[in-house]
Parts: C-alpha cells; sequence; structure tokens
C-alpha cells in the first residue's frame, strides 16, 4: 500500500471512529523499548519543528508553509509574510528555531534556499532573522532580514544542509552563537576550499556578524565564518548538557557520520569517508589518513540521516543524555549513547584517528517503515517524529 493511499484510509478511519484513533499504536525498539505512537496532523512535505514556549509549536513543509500548531499538536493556520522559495529536490523551506531570548523579543531563524536572481539554475542556502507575531489563531512574520548566504551560489538542487543551531552558555567559545551546517552542495572539494562556506560547519552572531573568536577570522570574507570544515551534507546538530556540538551527515554511499564539532578541525571529506563513491570508487578511510578527524560514530549501510536531538528529559527513562537521529533510508529512529569516559580521555589521544572513535555507538532503532525527516523533544519531555513526504506528526511516549 503507498503512504498516501495508506494516510487517506488513516484519515477516513479516523473521521469515523475517533475513539478509536485515540488509542496509541506501538514500536518496539532493537533492544527492547516501547514506546507509544500518536498521531497528531499529517503534512506534505515537512522539513522542521521547533516548539514555542506556551507549548505550541511550528513546522516548516519544504515547499515554503510554515505551519502553526496548538498545544496538542495540530493544526492551527499558516504563517504569513513567509520567504518565497521554489522547491526543486532537496532545496526549498529549511530548519526553524528560536532566539533564547523569545519570550520578550519574539525573534526567530529560518532557512531556505534561493535562487540567483540573474540565473535560475543557481543557488544556496541562506538565513534569516525575523520578528514572529503570533495570535490565538495564526501569525505572521516582519522585520525579516537575510543574515548569512551560502557561497558561492552554484548549480544542482542537493546538499545544502543548513540546520541551525545556538550554542548554550557552557559551549566551546561562549554561549548565543548561531551555527549553520552548510553542504559541500554536492561538488566535492568546495568543502576544503577555505575561500567558500560550502561544507563547513559556520559560526556567527545573532545578528549576522562574524564573531573575532572565530578560528580563521584574520583571514575575512567567508573564511572568517569557519568553525570546522571538511563536511559534505551535515543535516542534524545539537549540543549536549556539556555545552559540546554534535553533528551528523550524509556519507558518499554508506559512510553517514556523527561528528563530536571541534573549533578548527578538519573532518577530511571528500579526501577521506568510511563509505565510497557511487561510482563503487573507494575512499580512503580515516584511519588511512589520520592527519583528518574521526567520525565519533559511522554507518555501512547507510541510515540517511536527517534531523538530531539530544535528549535530557525524565519522561522517557533511561533515554536522558543519548542522541535521536532520524533516518531516510533506513526507515527508522536511531538511538545513539555516547560513552562518557571516552570522550573525556579523547583529548589526550594523539592521533585524530583514534581519539573521536568509538566515543558514541548506536544502541537501538524504532522502526515503522517510514522515512523520518525530523525529531525535537516537546517541553513535556515526549518525542515527536516528523515523517518525510506525506507525513505524519507523531508522539512518542513510554510504551
Amino acid at each position: 500500500m503507498t503512504r498516501p493511499l495508506r494516510l487517506a484510509l488513516l484519515s477516513v478511519a479516523c473521521a469515523a471512529f475517533p475513539l478509536a484513533c485515540a488509542a496509541q499504536d506501538s514500536v518496539t525498539g532493537t533492544a527492547g523499548t516501547t514506546l507509544a505512537m500518536e498521531t497528531l496532523a499529517e503534512f506534505d512535505g515537512a522539513w522542521a519543528m521547533t516548539f514555542l514556549p506556551d507549548g505550541r509549536a511550528l513546522v516548516t513543509e519544504q515547499s515554503g508553509t510554515m505551519w502553526l500548531l496548538n498545544r496538542r499538536g495540530t493544526k492551527v493556520a499558516r504563517i504569513d509574510n513567509m520567504p518565497e522559495v521554489t522547491e526543486r529536490n532537496q532545496g526549498g523551506m529549511g530548519d526553524i528555531i528560536l532566539d533564547p531570548a523569545f519570550e520578550t523579543n519574539n525573534i526567530v531563524y529560518l532557512s531556505y534556499v534561493e535562487r540567483d536572481a540573474d540565473d535560475e539554475r543557481l543557488s544556496g542556502a541562506a538565513v534569516e532573522r525575523a520578528t514572529l507575531a503570533l495570535g490565538s489563531n495564526g501569525g505572521a512574520l516582519a522585520d525579516r532580514e537575510v543574515i548569512w548566504r551560502q557561497f558561492p551560489k552554484v548549480t544542482g538542487n542537493g546538499h545544502y544542509g543548513h540546520r541551525l543551531a545556538i550554542s548554550p552558555d557552557n559551549a566551546e567559545g561562549g554561549g548565543g552563537y548561531l551555527f549553520i551546517t552548510s553542504g559541500e552542495r554536492q561538488k566535492f572539494y568546495p568543502s576544503q576550499n577555505m575561500d567558500m562556506n560550502l561544507g563547513k560547519m559556520v559560526r556567527i552572531n545573532r545578528d549576522g556578524s562574524v564573531p573575532e573568536t572565530n578560528p580563521f577570522y584574520g583571514q575575512g570574507g567567508v573564511t572568517s565564518e569557519i568553525w570546522s570544515l571538511g563536511h559534505r551534507n551535515p543535516l542534524g546538530i545539537d549540543f549536549d548538557a556539556d555545552g559540546r556540538l554534535w553533528s551528523h551527515e550524509m556519507g558518499p554511499a554508506h559512510g553517514d557520520e556523527l561528528n563530536l564539532i571541534i573549533r578548527s578541525e578538519n573532518y577530511g571529506y571528500p579526501t577521506v569517508s568510511n563509505g565510497e563513491h557511487y561510482s563503487g570508487v573507494d575512499i580512503p578511510d580515516h584511519v588511512d589518513i589520520p592527519v583528518y578527524e574521526h567520525p565519533a560514530a559511522w554507518w555501512h549501510p547507510a541510515i540517511s540521516p536527517a534531523g538530531f536531538v539530544i535528549y535530557d528529559g525524565d519522561l522517557i527513562e533511561g533515554f536522558k543524555g543519548d542522541g535521536f537521529i532520524g533516518g531516510l533510508s533506513s526507515q527508522a529512529l536511531v538511538r545513539v549513547v555516547f560513552d562518557e569516559d571516552k570522550i573525556e580521555a579523547a583529548g589526550d589521544t594523539p592521533s585524530k584517528s583514534d581519539r573521536r572513535r568509538t566515543i558514541a555507538k548506536e544502541a537501538e532503532r524504532f522502526e515503522w517503515g517510514a522515512r523520518i525527516r525530523e525529531v525535537e523533544q516537546g517541553p513535556d519531555g515526549a518525542l515527536y517524529v516528523l515523517e518525510d513526504n506525506e507525513g505524519r506528526l507523531l508522539k512518542l511516549t513510554p510504551g
């Protein structure tokens, strides 16, 4: 049965038998953990989600729509005055996050793909800062300002990255900075080209200026924005409770990575990867050229990671401190655990190819036959999962 047909039948059944739909489905992971699953809403191409301080939420769709959800997780209305986007392949509307002072300033940050004004074949990711005015039945963006762009715009419609996170006070280099994952746009070598911000982890101030404490600030231009390099297509980013930055990225053919992001370090793509080219040509592994940072965990075969959260709640027992990765091709929610002893010892290991290895590992998969685009933690401690394409918003709680 196709997903659209399954969702259509689900909608008809829920309309006819609402009490039956209120009953929870469940999923049991490969380590035996059972989670209850509640369907809250359906979307067309959902991409990102964030919660508001009052328990409502925002969900972006790749086509350019952003929805306001009520506290029950159902749609209220579209947000007006959104950026105009043209959805092509992986390009379109992207991430949405709140400013740390949102309760007083109503500022949000959103990413999307923009076309070149003179050549529609060229595109790149952009990040806007805007004020979100909300009412009981919807809202609109105001004072929109582009504060960052991928440079240069190139052909193709893939590997934009453009996930967003703001550093906490205990983060390396201090708190309150905006981090942006910037994909290499399927062009390979921009990841190693310091005159481009493609294939990089970017750190800027929340007004779009560049911090003088960035590792390459003195070189000026887009180079000054770079925090780390050698990335491929990073589609997940989060800080842990100790202020450490983690990001995952899709490998080429297999070799997906989870990385502990360290200031100024080079993660090696496309020179090294634990995957191979789609043509079948091998790429040297990280251990073959140990000058590059080794991933904390990697997957072969691929999981196609998308969306990432490090759980810090108490509702789901045993999950605190674990990472959760949405899997596209793997059609799974992947739980990752971190080895604190190895993380603390990593700095004393001289070889870069050794010091990050095995500090994280997959602990469990939850599978229900759907591509997972996004995962977030709600203020109630539940996990909220957005399925890809024509998919659902699911609430996961102890089963």
